[in-house]
């Protein structure tokens, strides 16, 4: 059966990504990449407090002071205060131009994992320039994969020994043997060949039974994928290009999926809700809460 699917907020992103709940203030937070802002939605809201920044963010990350957001931009990781509007740069990890900070998240002991993007057509010499990052505690810096197109999915399974990853432009959906002490991921396979499907694989996200959820960008859906390989769902949505799902609300019992409208490479097509909305449906399952991040520079 199809599930219904509800548009959750007023605000309709350019380019939204990164969607992220906090049980703490029962707050949904994403950010809207060309709009240059963070929303926070209060559950059973449908109207959210934009916060503009100073570029183009890529993902928010939760810390554990109340009003301080970790977010990826432009070239490297700020750290933001929602209160008083001032920020400051944490670390730079990109020096080309043509390459931006992408999909981001906290692993279950509260580093910052975070890879980038080359905004740069793939005829230019040297494309595709983007890597993957870890940013550990300490605030010590590891390069983990050079020469990646579009960094995005990273999400950890529920025992904490698998991490997953894909670049959007190579449709593989990847998996590692994760050592959550250290941060150190190993044994690189590839998990699903996304290249049967509608779209492409955008940003993701793990529910409470262990399976991948990841948005089929151009796509008009979501697919569930269960931790040995199978695709077991698909879901199709009102929107060209959905960019990342979440689970929200109550005992994480909400999917959430934002939505690209003018952003990206090309505009999304019109369909019956409108381009960049948050979505929202109830599929039967829980996700799992999301790591406070406690990087120190």
């Amino acid at each position: 059966m199809t599930p219904e699917v509800r548009v959750l907020s007023t605000h309709r992103a350019k380019l939204g990504e990164s969607p992220v709940w906090s049980d703490r203030d029962s707050t949904l937070y994403w950010v809207d990449v060309d709009g240059s802002s963070i929303q926070a939605l209060r559950w059973g809201s449908e109207e959210p407090t934009v916060w503009s920044l100073p570029g183009r963010p890529s993902c928010v990350a939760l810390t554990e002071r109340e009003h301080s957001f970790v977010v990826g931009i432009g070239a490297g990781l700020i750290d933001y205060d929602a209160v008083s509007g001032e920020w400051s740069e944490l670390v730079s990890l990109e020096s080309n131009p043509g390459v931006r900070m992408n999909d981001g998240r906290t692993d279950p002991s509260g580093r910052m994992w975070i890879g980038s993007m080359d905004e740069r057509a793939d005829t230019d010499p040297g494309f595709p320039a983007g890597h993957l990052f870890c940013v550990d505690l300490d605030g010590s810096v590891s390069t983990v994969l050079d020469g990646v197109a579009t960094s995005n999915g990273l999400a950890f399974s529920p025992d904490e020994q698998t991490m997953y990853w894909t670049d959007t432009s190579e449709q593989v959906i990847w998996a590692f043997d994760y050592d959550v002490d250290s941060g150190t991921p190993s044994n690189q396979r590839a998990l699903f060949d996304f290249g049967p499907l509608p779209g492409k694989p955008d940003g993701a996200c793990v529910d409470a039974d262990g399976c991948y959820w990841v948005a089929c960008v151009y796509g008009w859906s979501i697919v569930r994928i269960t931790p040995d390989g199978k695709l077991d769902r698909t879901v199709e949505l009102p929107v060209h290009k959905p960019s990342m799902p979440a689970f929200a609300g109550p005992d994480l019992a909400t999917m959430v999926v934002t939505s690209i409208s003018t952003g990206g490479r090309q505009p999304a097509d019109p369909g019956p809700v409108d381009a960049g909305s948050v979505l929202a449906l109830d599929l039967g399952v829980t996700g799992l809460p999301e790591p406070m991040c406690r990087v120190q520079i």
